[in-house]
């Protein structure tokens, strides 16, 4: 059952089915020419507001060794997709000016899209130097996103594109993800199935 938190914005009603601590395992599956990679991995996410108009996320993933080695970290910010007015904040630390917009759920189903969900903006940033940015919907309890823009730093790995696949499928969020990186096309990569942890 999906509980909304009472002092959520009405803007993330939409994506509060993700809000919290979610732990699990997951198998990451890649290959590059003939080397494939499969390995088994532990990961924690979180989900969390502050009164703002998008929720904060962050990951951290593992290595199920007897050493649990770190095997990635991201962090970022989902939120619907929308023009951005004086009511908004930004940018940089400027406040906004006049009423907050959006502030109930009858002007919250004005940004429902055509295919029936909500459209979405995903920032996520890797500290190996890749930060992406993902459009998207939501509808329901699924997520679909496609990379928009992936920017790298001179010294960060090939990386051009990625798909991400979420879902709550009985009270668990699983998820896929698809990349395009050294040199291969958008394929497999890995996928995890999380229970909520808090």
């Amino acid at each position: 059952m999906i509980e909304i938190p009472t002092d959520l914005p009405a803007e993330l009603v939409p994506l509060s089915w993700l809000i919290g601590v979610w732990e699990g395992t997951g198998v990451l599956d890649y290959a590059i020419g003939d080397d494939h990679t499969e390995r088994e991995f532990g990961q924690r996410i979180g989900f969390s507001h502050d009164g703002q108009n998008y929720l904060a996320y962050s990951s951290t993933a593992w290595l199920l060794d007897s050493d649990r080695t770190p095997l990635a970290a991201e962090s970022g910010y989902w939120r619907l997709s929308r023009t951005l007015i004086e009511g908004d904040a930004g940018p940089g630390m400027l406040p906004g000016v006049g009423p907050r917009p959006f502030g109930t759920a009858q002007s919250v189903e004005a940004l429902r899209a055509s295919h029936g969900g909500f459209d979405i903006d995903v920032s996520i940033v890797h500290p190996n130097g890749v930060s992406e940015l993902y459009i998207g919907r939501v509808n329901g309890p699924r997520i679909d996103l496609a990379t928009d823009a992936v920017v790298r730093t001179a010294g960060a790995k090939e990386y051009t594109a990625a798909t991400r696949l979420y879902g709550l499928v009985e009270n668990h969020l699983l998820w896929a993800w698809d990349i395009a990186a050294l040199g291969q096309e958008l394929r497999t990569h890995a996928s995890a199935r999380l229970a909520k942890a808090e």
